[in-house]
């Protein structure tokens, strides 16, 4: 079972787009993102009861939690929602973001003392070729410079978070470490609600079922995957697997909301899935 976590890991983070992109259309950013935390941290701690896992820790390691999950659910999500919102090609959002394995390989050799070959390196590559086929990126386009900044902000604050995660794997459950860190992301999101933006959120069915998603299948079953991959394994193979997102994404997006796939998007991900293996195959 644990072989195939990668790829339900994979399938189940590049699906939040498709739901993504459904909420948005009813609901302001930050405060979708508020009340899906809230949820998430309800559901985590209630978890935790039921599994009899102690919840209060020393304030150190509540507050390592915290601040991760400030990275993860609040600088990093808030910061890709809020670039959308003020018109920020999608694509180009995910590209810079798609920049986090390199940048998190970079760093976890000096970090963590883990070596990366030149396997690694050259997987990487051909991920992030593949990516750029799939996104097919015009940057002819005039970007506004606060969503380049705030893309820009996104991928630091997803890289800071693997690596402090990785740091601090261990210290308490998975599901109370993701509780303590949805509580993060809920309170950025809180603050950056009252300040950056006028709220709403329209009950729809549409809402419900996309923010369903949301919580479920990517809050508790495609990051609870990461937390588990980073901790169990090499951070530099972990974070290549997100070389696949934005062409699954892709795909998903053309079988559920009819967007159109190229045979460009097809080379892309075939690139990108021969890049993935290399990097991180055994």
């Amino acid at each position: 079972m644990l072989r195939f976590l990668p790829l339900i890991f994979i399938l189940l983070w590049s699906s939040a787009f498709i739901s993504g992109k459904i909420i948005v259309q009813d609901a302001s950013p930050f405060a979708a993102l508020s009340f899906r935390f809230a949820l998430v941290t309800i559901g985590f701690f209630l978890y935790s009861l039921i599994k009899k896992e102690k919840i209060l820790a020393p304030f150190k390691y509540l507050f390592e939690s915290i601040s991760t999950g400030v990275l993860f659910h609040g600088v990093y999500l808030g910061g890709c929602w809020y670039a959308f919102s003020i018109g920020m090609p999608a694509a180009i959002v995910a590209l810079i973001v798609t920049l986090q394995p390199i940048l998190t390989n970079i760093l976890s050799g000096p970090l963590f003392g883990e070596k990366i070959t030149w396997k690694q390196w050259v997987g990487m590559i051909f991920g992030f070729l593949g990516s750029i086929l799939v996104l097919g990126i015009d940057f002819e386009n005039e970007l506004p410079l606060v969503g380049v900044l705030v893309s820009i902000g996104a991928l630091t604050a997803i890289t800071c978070g693997t690596l402090w995660q990785k740091k601090l794997s261990g210290k308490l459950s998975l599901a109370v470490n993701n509780g303590y860190q949805a509580i993060g992301g809920c309170i950025f999101n809180l603050i950056l609600m009252f300040f950056l933006e006028n709220p709403f959120i329209n009950f729809t069915f549409s809402f419900v079922l996309g923010m369903s998603h949301q919580i479920i299948l990517v809050s508790f079953g495609a990051f609870t995957i990461l937390m588990f991959l980073i901790k169990d394994g090499s951070v530099s193979k972990t974070t290549t697997l997100f070389f696949l997102v934005p062409p699954t994404s892709a795909v998903m997006a053309f079988i559920f909301i009819d967007e159109n796939l190229t045979r460009i998007d097809i080379l892309g991900l075939i690139i990108a899935t021969i890049g993935v293996y290399i990097a991180t195959r055994k």
